[in-house]
């Protein structure tokens, strides 16, 4: 949520910001925030002027009493009152819940250097590494190689579980598994704390960490239980300091977050979805620190660097873009895209990387303090970056390092891990 002295304070402030966005649906969400949050704040001052005249008379009845005085008309005004106060309290309650839904929808505010655009078209590439490879051959795509392989299996994947759901076997699993513990020991190395979240949280984590259009649109809920399957590592991990006031020597909190992750991925229409680029399940460790809020900034490009050196380490050609304001998401201030080449010769995105600010944060309720014991001082800042998502790295791992012959090569960096493996043969 954005700071509700900038709805009452700086309302102008934020609408030019939510221009930019290029969605007049913020913009008329944000005017009903302000006219609620005014109507909630007059009828409060309503109620508690109610409620000082109810004791008043409640003091007055107990003088008259002692003084053996009528109270009849006395009694009358307080019942009449008691009627006024429940009626406040039931616009009240109504208003407040409003305004929450409101508050919670309305976008973070964006950072300057975010690019204006409609949608993905209008993002801007800032940087390339490395080059396309070059094929004495027509190159294939990850999904014919792996079938040509045998090492998945989407068919029965479909049969037992659905569309988008897949076996993979043989030697792509270690593939799988050596990505995961690669991506670890680089981040433990860089202070990363390791963490291994639960794959499972309630509606009120949740809420906190994501935008309500993508929640319908992304998880998975546990039938009769107050519990859906995770996105991302990043949610567990943003909301295990709900509620908690962090001491400013201990941040930033760096932590690496390893998980399977679900997604429902509906609404995917018309978006590339071959092979293992769009499915329901899938691994990925997730960089997620809690920030002091005059460090976020350069934190965000630490943890950018810290996912480029691992692409750079993989060999893998990739680019990265700054997200423009029609395609970046609600809770991100600011957001790069990593995106990898791939055998068609387009690139497409295998990580994001946000700067939240103090958005999450401020749902959640985490904030810091200067030193132990004292009062909070604000909120934290949270910033999420996707390490590596193993099915999309494969991707570009197979479709970069596919030989003439139907084999892929393995980066030597992830030798170490393969068991003496070096090729997907």
């Amino acid at each position: 949520m954005i700071d509700i002295k900038l709805v009452r304070e700086g309302p102008d402030f934020v609408r030019k910001n939510l221009e930019r966005r290029r969605n007049p649906e913020y913009l008329t969400m944000f005017n009903e925030l302000v006219k609620v949050d005014a109507d909630w704040r007059k009828i409060v001052a309503e109620l508690n002027n109610q409620r000082k005249r109810k004791n008043e008379i409640s003091l007055e009845i107990s003088k008259a009493k002692k003084r053996n005085q009528p109270v009849d008309n006395l009694v009358i005004l307080g019942k009449d009152l008691d009627e006024k106060i429940k009626g406040a309290e039931v616009r009240e309650k109504l208003l407040q819940d409003r305004e929450n839904r409101l508050w919670m929808g309305v976008p973070n505010l964006l950072h300057d250097s975010v690019p204006f655009g409609k949608d993905d078209s209008e993002n801007v590439e800032i940087r390339k590494w490395g080059k396309p490879p070059k094929f004495n051959f027509t190159p294939k795509n990850h999904l014919e190689i792996l079938e040509n392989l045998d090492m998945v299996d989407f068919e029965r994947g479909a049969k037992v579980a659905g569309n988008q759901f897949y076996y993979l076997k043989g030697d792509v699993v270690f593939l799988d598994m050596a990505l995961q513990r690669f991506a670890l020991d680089f981040l433990k190395k860089r202070k990363f704390k390791i963490v291994e979240p639960p794959l499972m949280i309630a509606k009120k984590a949740y809420e906190g960490m994501i935008d309500f259009a993508d929640f319908e649109m992304m998880t998975y809920k546990i039938e009769n239980e107050d519990l859906y399957l995770i996105a991302t590592a990043e949610h567990p991990l943003g909301a295990m300091m709900m509620g908690e006031t962090l001491n400013k020597k201990d941040l930033p909190i760096r932590l690496a977050g390893v998980s399977a992750c679900f997604r429902k991925e509906v609404g995917t229409h018309g978006k590339y979805t071959k092979g293992l680029f769009r499915v329901h399940n899938f691994n990925k460790i997730e960089q997620f620190v809690f920030s002091h809020p005059d460090d976020s900034w350069k934190l965000h490009e630490e943890i950018q660097k810290n996912s480029e050196d691992m692409y750079k380490k993989l060999g893998l050609h990739y680019r990265v873009v700054n997200i423009c304001t029609g395609d970046i998401g609600t809770i991100a201030a600011k957001k790069y895209d990593i995106e990898c080449w791939m055998a068609d010769g387009k690139f497409r995105e295998t990580g994001s990387n946000s700067n939240c600010t103090d958005y999450q944060a401020r749902r959640l309720n985490i904030k810091w303090r200067e030193v132990p014991g004292q009062a909070p001082a604000g909120f934290v800042h949270t910033l999420n970056n996707t390490a590596l998502a193993t099915s999309r790295t494969m991707i570009a791992i197979i479709e970069q390092n596919q030989q003439k012959d139907g084999t892929v090569k393995i980066p030597k960096v992830l030798h170490p891990y393969m068991f003496g493996i070096k090729k997907l043969e």
